[in-house]
C-alpha cells in the first residue's frame, strides 16, 4: 500500500473485504461506529461475516442494517439488547453467536495489538463461558485464585471511526468513542480509519494522539454522520 494511506470513500476502502472474512467494527452503542464503511458493506453485498464489535447495532441502523440483509454469520459481541432482528436470527439457529464480557472483549482486542497470542482473565471462571477453555491457578498479592485463558482475536480488518486524523493515518478519538475503537484500530490485520476531518501532517498535538499512524493502513474522510442516540433520556421540565 506504500506511505499513501488516503483513499477516495468507503467504497474504495472496503473493496478488498470478502465473504467470509472476520472484521471488527468499532464503537460504543451507537457512539463512534463507521458509519460509511457499514453503509458500503451493505451495498457490497459481501456475505458470511464474523462480526466482532460491542453491540450489533438496532434494527436499522449499524451492524443492524448488516443482519438485516443477512450478511453476519457469527456475532463476537458483549451487548445485543436492541436489535430484534439478532433475536429472531439467533433464536432461529440462523446466527452463530459469541456473547463475552466486556472486559474481556475490550482486552482480547488489546492483546492483539501489543502481539500477545492470549491473555487470563477472572471473568466467566465456573460459567458457561468457560466451557472448553483452559484455566490456570495464580498467586497475586498473596491471594490464590483461578483465570480463564482467551484467545487473543484475529480479524482481517479493523474499521473505526475517529474524530480527526493527519494524513499519516495518526487518529483522535472523541469521548464516548474511544472505548473500543483505539484498541480495534490496534487490532486489525488491516486497518480502515474513516474521520470526520483530515488535517496535514505535523497539525496535531502529539500529546493528543490515541493512535499511531503505524497502525492505520487506509485512511478517508467520512460524510453526512447521523450520530443516533442508541436510548434518548431526557429529564422532565421543572
Amino acid at each position: 500500500m506504500g506511505m499513501n494511506k488516503l483513499v477516495s470513500g468507503a467504497s474504495e476502502a472496503i473493496q478488498d473485504i470478502k465473504d467470509g472474512m472476520t472484521i471488527m467494527l468499532g464503537g460504543f452503542g451507537l457512539c463512534g461506529i463507521p458509519e460509511n464503511s457499514i453503509a458500503a458493506l451493505v451495498k457490497s453485498g459481501v456475505r458470511n461475516l464474523t462480526c466482532i464489535s460491542n453491540n450489533a447495532g438496532v434494527d436499522d441502523f449499524g451492524i443492524g442494517l448488516m443482519l438485516q440483509n443477512k450478511q453476519v454469520k457469527k456475532m463476537i459481541s458483549s451487548y445485543v439488547g436492541e436489535n430484534e432482528e439478532f433475536e429472531r436470527q439467533l433464536l432461529s439457529g440462523e446466527l452463530e453467536v459469541e456473547l463475552i464480557p466486556q472486559g474481556t472483549l475490550a482486552t482480547r482486542c488489546m492483546a492483539t495489538g501489543y502481539g500477545m497470542p492470549a491473555i487470563f482473565t477472572p471473568a466467566g471462571v465456573g460459567t458457561e463461558v468457560a466451557e472448553g477453555k483452559e484455566t490456570r491457578t495464580f498467586t497475586m498479592y498473596g491471594e490464590e485464585k483461578e483465570y480463564l485463558m482467551e484467545r487473543a482475536f484475529e480479524s482481517d480488518f479493523a474499521i473505526v471511526k475517529a474524530w480527526k486524523a493527519d494524513k499519516q493515518g495518526n487518529l483522535v478519538f472523541k469521548d464516548t468513542a474511544r472505548n473500543f475503537n483505539p484498541m480495534m484500530a490496534m487490532a486489525g490485520r488491516i486497518t480502515i480509519a474513516e474521520v470526520e476531518e483530515i488535517v496535514e501532517n505535523g497539525e496535531l498535538n502529539p500529546n493528543e494522539i490515541h493512535v499511531p499512524g503505524i497502525y492505520v493502513h487506509l485512511l478517508f474522510k467520512g460524510e453526512h454522520y447521523e450520530k443516533r442516540i442508541e436510548q434518548r433520556t431526557v429529564r422532565a421540565k421543572n
